[in-house]
């Protein structure tokens, strides 16, 4: 080796200057032959290889270091045409690391030497810490565009189980193999044994070779009762993550706290498992299981911090499924029992009613219907919806319902019905408007008298199934302490059906309201069938799938004599 360096650098440098900077330089130098045989090595690249350089001396670039990746093309191409080039090789020496697998960047020129003919010289520098760094940040941008798509796949209803079902197929393929989403069960029947934590299992995700080991992993019963020792158990608790890669039986079933349910796991490949909670400012609201099955690799640390991410955000759409479930529930029962319950007409009028919840997009509203009987044989009708949604808009109605009980009993036109509504409610401090359509209907008459408050006008079917609608002064919303409200009488024959309604039968987002107006007044409905069948078939041709907000309907009809 010192003939050869002795060789290269003859008549260049007698004071031997240039021997000593490649000796005592800290960047690796190598030397090798047209055939990419190790001609010299220097002191550096023995410390970062850990092979002595007697060893390199005389064999081939990749049989000394097997498992360093040599740019071998770029080495001969600098060989064939004398052109410096850059390359980058990667891999591991001898010499442990706990960067792992290395990197290194290098400049490769070809040299002559008097005897030995053309060698190509290369000169590193380890770039390792970079290129973890460049890796690191590209794993980061990947995190981020995971939790940015999972935004808009995950929480796109407030439906509980829709929720977690999202979640699990977006964590399976994702980041596992199988995912598995439990939630905390408030309400169950029976009773957990003393310190057990109840999870009702919610979803289940994994490919279809996978899902047919897993059939039985649910198991008959839909809960699971989670004692205080179990791992998933002191997730919750504690909030932190649980990672258990390349898991013994023993470690699983501290996840599944059930023997079987390893044989199940194991049968479907799974070989690492990361237990997540699923955290709320309150309380956990669940826990996400994944698990990593087959050739699939283990998790690493970067998957628990994103697993992590997604269960967070994952969290607060469960919760809010859970407390609009629970607000949807309440206003929803408030409402049917006072609309269970409405007034009683006169013998002589007939009603029927109907009383739709919006979609699960919206809260339950304040929607309301009435039927009073008065003197000399007269019937009130009334329709109302409160302004808003939800159990606070309920407890609203129910106020303006009795209000307008108690102002009809005095016998007032209808205009000074709502009139004395209007400024009741603002003596005592209602604080959500609504909307009100009376229609007295007087059979010995032969007529009806109706007044509106911001209301829709009521539809009158004639017999034969013609309709037209009964167009009213728009009145101010009741609660808008603005008065002024006028009625207007009109003559019904026997066999009208007048129909009154809120706005969720005829609002549809993009079409105009007087479009669907126009279609209510030409729809044939069957005049001469009970009212319950006539509802029923025009719900069918108008309130078609979910609708945006709620519906109620009443109709009425003079009984025959």
């Amino acid at each position: 080796m010192d003939d050869l360096m002795d060789d290269l650098m003859d008549g260049e440098c007698e004071c031997g200057l240039l021997r000593r900077i490649i000796e005592e330089t800290l960047a690796p130098v190598v030397m090798l032959d047209e055939r990419l045989r190790y001609l010299y090595v220097n002191p550096a690249w023995v410390r970062v290889s850990g092979v002595p350089a007697a060893a390199y001396l005389g064999r081939p670039l990749g049989e000394v270091l097997p498992d360093v990746s040599w740019p071998d093309d770029v080495l001969l191409k600098v060989l064939e045409d004398g052109q410096p080039r850059e390359a980058t090789f990667t891999g591991t020496t001898r010499v442990p690391s706990h960067l792992g697998r290395r990197l290194w960047r290098g400049v490769f020129h070809r040299l002559k030497t008097r005897d030995r003919g053309l060698a190509v010289c290369g000169i590193g520098v380890e770039v390792s810490n970079l290129g973890r760094y460049l890796d690191d940040l590209e794993n980061a941008h990947q995190r981020l565009a995971l939790l940015d798509l999972a935004a808009t796949r995950i929480g796109t209803t407030l439906d509980i189980e829709t929720t977690c079902t999202e979640l699990a197929d977006f964590l399976a393929p994702s980041m596992a193999d199988v995912a598995a989403v439990g939630t905390v069960e408030d309400e169950f029947c029976g009773t957990p044994a003393p310190g057990m934590l109840r999870l009702r299992k919610t979803a289940l995700s994994a490919p279809q070779e996978l899902r047919w080991h897993l059939r039985h992993l649910g198991g008959p019963d839909e809960y699971l009762d989670l004692p205080r020792t179990s791992v998933t158990r002191r997730c919750m608790d504690t909030g932190r993550p649980w990672l258990g890669n390349l898991a013994t039986d023993e470690l699983i079933e501290k996840v599944t706290v059930d023997p079987e349910r390893v044989r199940i796991f194991r049968a479907a490949g799974v070989h690492s498992v990361l237990v997540v909670p699923l955290p709320t400012a309150g309380r956990c609201v669940g826990v996400v299981i994944l698990g990593r099955a087959g050739a699939s690799a283990p998790f690493s640390e970067d998957d628990v911090v994103t697993a992590q991410g997604l269960a967070g955000r994952a969290a607060v759409a469960i919760d809010s499924a859970r407390r609009y479930t629970r607000e949807h529930t309440m206003a929803l029962e408030l409402q049917r029992a006072l609309l269970s319950e409405p007034g009683s007409p006169h013998a002589g009028v007939e009603v029927a009613t109907r009383y739709l919840p919006s979609g699960r997009s919206a809260l339950v509203g304040g929607d309301w219907y009435d039927s009073l009987a008065l003197p000399g044989g007269r019937t009130l009708l009334v329709m109302g919806d409160v302004m808003g949604h939800g159990f606070q808009a309920a407890v609203t109605m129910s106020q303006y319902r009795s209000l307008l009980r108690t102002v009809a009993a005095s016998d007032m036109p209808v205009d000074d019905i709502l009139g004395e509504v209007d400024r009741r409610v603002a003596h005592i401090g209602l604080d959500r408007v609504a909307t009100c359509l009376l229609v007295l209907m007087d059979p010995q008459a032969g007529i009806c008298t109706a007044a509106s408050a911001g209301h829709l006008p009521p539809l009158a079917v004639h017999p034969g199934g013609t309709s037209e609608m009964l167009w009213l002064p728009a009145g101010p919303p009741l609660g808008a302490e603005l008065g002024d409200y006028e009625s207007v009488t009109v003559p019904t024959e026997p066999g009208t059906v007048l129909l009154l309604y809120t706005d969720g039968l005829v609002e549809q987002r993009g079409t105009d309201i007087d479009t669907r107006l126009r279609a209510l007044t030409e729809l044939q409905l069957p005049t001469e069938s009970p009212l319950e069948a006539m509802l029923d078939a025009l719900l069918a041709r108008l309130a078609h799938g979910a609708h945006e907000d709620d519906v109620a309907l009443l109709a009425a009809r003079q009984r025959p004599n």
